[in-house]
């Protein structure tokens, strides 16, 4: 399938994105089938890691234990919190009509994997999804913007809920871990700082901005 070739300063490189305007959710061309796949399983071996160091500083839990919860976790949180994430973003492109696509940046993969294994925190910039249409707009760019932190907060409410039927379970400890990860990643792309959501948001309407980012910080530092 034809596709078009656009300049991105974030990874310093062309960027072919499909120019298919299909707007189904499994439309996916080969290459960002292969990004998505890539960048989930990276980011996920990267939260794995530091996921299971941080449970197996908890005395009461060993080795298999702290294996057993990080490695779910990890996939479930990437898969919800990250790939979601960028499925949203390029759902709501789609929706206005505008071609758009995820592509990774393979070095600031990279880059992920080795702040989780050398510096106990990740500094995640796996790659972002494009889109492309002519005269777009103040508000389309902020709906846009603002659906995947949304997806991410909805994910963490659910996952959360969900946990307490499995109250004191491996199951809930699981799912607890996974929400929490949901809400950190709704309230980093919300920061209105540098290229990240939350400054598209809060330049289309501040009021949006200020509801989504009261609800992940609540989320995040209060329950």
């Amino acid at each position: 399938m034809s596709g078009e070739e656009f300049w991105d300063d974030n990874s310093n490189s062309y960027i072919k994105v499909n120019k298919s305007k299909k707007k189904g959710f499994w439309n996916f061309s080969k290459q960002e089938k292969i990004d998505l796949i890539i960048s989930w399983f990276t980011l996920s071996i990267a939260f794995t890691w530091l996921i299971q160091n941080r449970i197996l500083g908890i005395p009461e839990l060993g080795f298999n234990t702290a294996i057993s919860i990080a490695i779910p976790v990890g996939f479930i949180a990437v898969g919800t919190g990250f790939v979601l994430h960028e499925l949203a973003h390029r759902q709501a492109a789609r929706h206005f009509g505008f071609v758009s696509e995820y592509r990774a940046w393979y070095p600031m993969l990279g880059l992920a994997v080795l702040f989780a294994i050398f510096t106990g925190f990740i500094f995640a910039a796996p790659g972002a999804t494009y889109f492309f249409g002519n005269n777009v707009s103040r508000k389309q760019n902020g709906i846009i913007s603002a659906s995947g932190p949304t997806i991410n907060l909805i994910a963490g409410i659910i996952l959360l809920g969900i946990s307490f039927l499995f109250k004191d379970s491996l199951i809930s400890i699981i799912l607890l871990f996974t929400s929490t990860i949901n809400f950190w990643f709704a309230f980093f792309n919300l920061l209105p700082i540098w290229v990240l959501d939350g400054k598209k948001v809060l330049y289309w309407k501040p009021e949006v901005w200020i509801i989504l980012f009261g609800i992940a910080v609540a989320f995040v530092f209060f329950i």
